[in-house]
């Protein structure tokens, strides 16, 4: 999802292929995570707008620039990987979700962006992608889902995504989810998300994961440079693990994790 000439590979159906952020700064934003996780940036042949977070040259994210006026607010949004963009959006309406945006064309592949049945934002790619998963090289460790009902999620999320027709391992846990793809855990769905809440934090969506080897050194970094911790910040669902959610400049919800060795 960044430009045509760095696309490498076609992901698995289902899989989580690519993390977004749209804000309204840019120029804070990518400040802002240069200081704390290190991040350097290349334009994408996508749209000018729009840049590839690296680590070593190796893709991290990508971070665009929104109107001010537009929905949603900044957030870090996981996209799946799909093999038809049609049918995934034709399936997302058919459980009772929300298709926001396409599916359309972009770049040489098609893309969409949806709301599950609590709200959290997701999106969808049918196309080549860098070479990135969960877990692997820079890309983030694993991402979260907030939500109400984890099991409920969970069964809207596998069969959206057909998950049962590729290499996925769902565990089911007393309290939590986890997915895993060829024995990698790349997705833990989690309870707490509270649908009526006025602060956006507490309500359904997804977390990004970054790993930093040393939490509390990148918590101080972040607040240095302008970021926050949510209020009350115990009522967000941090992973399992050493980790610590915090607010981006723009208001987007991040969570760092100790890097294992």
């Amino acid at each position: 999802m960044s430009g045509s000439n760095e696309r490498r590979s076609r992901p698995v159906q289902g899989a989580p292929c690519w993390v977004n952020l749209m804000v309204v700064d840019r120029a804070v934003v990518q400040a802002f995570y240069s200081a704390v996780l290190g991040w350097k940036f290349r334009s994408s042949s996508l749209d000018e707008e729009f840049v590839v977070a690296t680590v070593g040259g190796d893709p991290v994210a990508g971070i665009g620039t929104r109107r001010p006026e537009l929905a949603p607010a900044s957030e870090w949004t996981p996209y799946f990987a799909v093999r038809d963009a049609d049918a995934t959006a034709a399936r997302i309406r058919e459980r009772g979700a929300t298709v926001a945006v396409g599916p359309m064309a972009l770049g040489d592949g098609r893309v969409g962006l949806a709301a599950d049945r609590d709200g959290a934002t997701f999106g969808f790619w049918d196309g080549y992608t860098l070479a990135w998963s969960p877990g692997e090289g820079q890309a983030p460790v694993r991402l979260d889902l907030q939500t109400r009902d984890v099991f409920d999620a969970a069964v809207f999320y596998g069969e959206v995504l057909d998950w049962a027709a590729e290499d996925f391992e769902v565990i089911y846990r007393n309290d939590h989810v986890l997915v895993k793809l060829r024995d990698r855990v790349v997705l833990s769905l989690r309870g707490g998300g509270v649908q009526t809440s006025p602060l956006a934090h507490l309500r359904p969506r997804w977390l990004v994961n970054f790993a930093v080897d040393d939490v509390e050194i990148a918590v101080s970094a972040a607040m240095a440079a302008g970021g926050s911790k949510p209020q009350p910040s115990s009522a967000v669902r941090a992973p399992a693990g050493f980790s610590r959610t915090l607010q981006d400049p723009g208001g987007a919800l991040f969570t760092l994790t100790h890097r294992e060795p």
